[in-house]
């Protein structure tokens, strides 16, 4: 008996006079299946890389093929794993996987139905549908199941064997879930990432007009000052220094008229000439204070608008061209001011103090500086105003005959310099250098010690 039991035990079959060999076939059979479906799992695990579909589909082939069955189904529960792709697979009688529930059988799609629903449970014995639960991480997430066609009751083993791949395939579905969520915060951050890039842009724009609005209401509020200290002067010039004029040109007319009676041809004429002064200088002074009292173009931002507003109070006297030149860089408008003023003191000079027709105001931007040059065709000599700059410099200031002093300081107050040149035109080239970026060494007007200028 002994020996009865141990080969019981290891073929899994009873000895008996006519049930022995018979039940052995059987055993032997089922160890084989159960090997191939053990072979057919390891090349469903190799096939992992091809995504789990295939894996699933070769899951569900074996299990069909374990079964001997004509279908198999793989589906996954309705409320589990809702990533998961596929939900379910269909095997046909020829091994083929049928995506569509509608080309099968109704028999197969109940079953179908009833594993998505979560139905898992095995089967009765007498129900030729196997039926397996498929489990993860303690959950029953789906089944396996197959119509099977063995002939005979379905032992442990293929039970055994049917768990096995069912939570192989669990596995998979598991991979493929984590693989979507993965998928999808992948696209949801680059979705986040564009908009923070818009966002971005949005606010670099947002910024470039806030930094432009500052800018306006910059040059808006020195507009403001300069308007008020225009119109400051404007009536300071009509109501005594107008005033005056006009006295004189009066008090000249009266001393023309009693020089006639006296018969002094030569103090007539003199005085015919201070009329003539008087005049001149009135009409002067009115077109002084039309162009103080007129308000400046909203568009006067930049240095060359400021310079076009200087060139146009001269343009009567002088004909003037004004040339760019270079790429404009963005500077402080008091800076701006600083050289449109310089500008109009050497326009005033030259219509002032010499025989000149033609000017040309050339602006030209370079990395490092910037070079602005008033050139004339007048009768001045660049070695004359270098000498009456170093008088200007040593005499007191009175406010009288301080026009190159003026524009010696301001360029100072930049970091800069002021030079006299012989013009292509014949005259004068009055050059003003302001270094890049700009440092402004001490505010203008204020007298510092200047080293003497080279000839250049």
């Amino acid at each position: 008996m002994t020996e009865a039991t141990d080969l019981s035990r290891l073929t899994g079959v009873r000895s008996g006079k006519n049930s022995y060999y018979p039940a052995y076939l059987r055993s032997t059979e089922r160890t084989q299946r159960a090997v191939r479906s053990m072979d057919t799992i390891s090349r469903a695990v190799v096939r992992t890389v091809e995504g789990p579909r295939g894996l699933l589909e070769e899951v569900t082939r074996a299990a069909a093929d374990h079964l001997a069955a004509d279908w198999a189904v793989l589906a996954l529960a309705d409320a589990h794993l809702e990533n998961a792709r596929p939900r379910f697979v269909v095997i046909g009688p020829d091994r083929r996987s049928i995506a569509d529930p509608v080309e099968v059988p109704e028999g197969v799609r109940l079953e179908l139905s009833a594993l998505r629903s979560g139905y898992a449970a095995s089967s009765a014995r007498t129900d030729v549908w196997v039926r397996v639960p498929m489990y993860l991480e303690g959950r029953r997430v789906g089944g396996l199941a197959g119509r099977h066609g063995l002939g005979e009751d379905v032992g442990g083993e293929d039970l055994a064997v049917l768990r096995i791949l069912a939570n192989q395939a669990a596995v998979s579905l598991h991979t493929s879930e984590q693989y979507q969520s993965g998928l999808s915060l992948h696209r949801r951050a680059q979705r986040l990432h564009e908009e923070a890039r818009a966002q971005a842009r949005d606010l670099a724009v947002r910024t470039a007009e806030l930094e432009a609005a500052e800018q306006r209401l910059a040059v808006a509020q020195q507009r403001e000052l300069v308007d008020a200290e225009r119109h400051r002067i404007a009536r300071e010039l009509h109501d005594s220094v107008t005033q005056y004029v006009l006295s004189a040109g009066m008090a000249v007319e009266m001393a023309r008229g009693e020089s006639e009676a006296l018969g002094a041809a030569g103090l007539t004429q003199h005085l015919e000439t201070a009329k003539s002064l008087s005049q001149a200088a009135v009409e002067q002074l009115r077109s002084a204070i039309f162009a103080l009292t007129r308000s400046e173009s909203d568009s006067v931002a930049s240095l060359e608008d400021l310079l076009t507003e200087v060139v146009h109070h001269h343009r009567p006297m002088l004909d003037i061209r004004i040339v760019i030149a270079g790429r404009t860089q963005q500077l402080e408008h008091a800076v701006h001011h600083e050289l449109a003023r310089a500008v109009g003191e050497a326009l005033f000079n030259i219509v002032t103090h010499t025989t000149a027709t033609r000017s040309v105001v050339r602006v030209r931007w370079l990395a490092d500086a910037l070079l602005v040059s008033v050139s004339d065709d007048g009768d001045g000599e660049p070695a004359a105003l270098r000498r009456m700059l170093q008088l200007e410099r040593r005499s007191v200031r009175d406010g009288r005959h301080q026009g190159l002093a003026n524009m010696d300081s301001r360029m100072r107050g930049l970091g800069g310099t002021l030079s006299f040149r012989r013009s292509r035109l014949g005259g004068v080239r009055v050059m003003f250098r302001v270094p890049l970026p700009v440092v402004r060494a001490h505010p203008a007007g204020l007298d510092l010690p200047h080293p003497e200028e080279t000839p250049c």
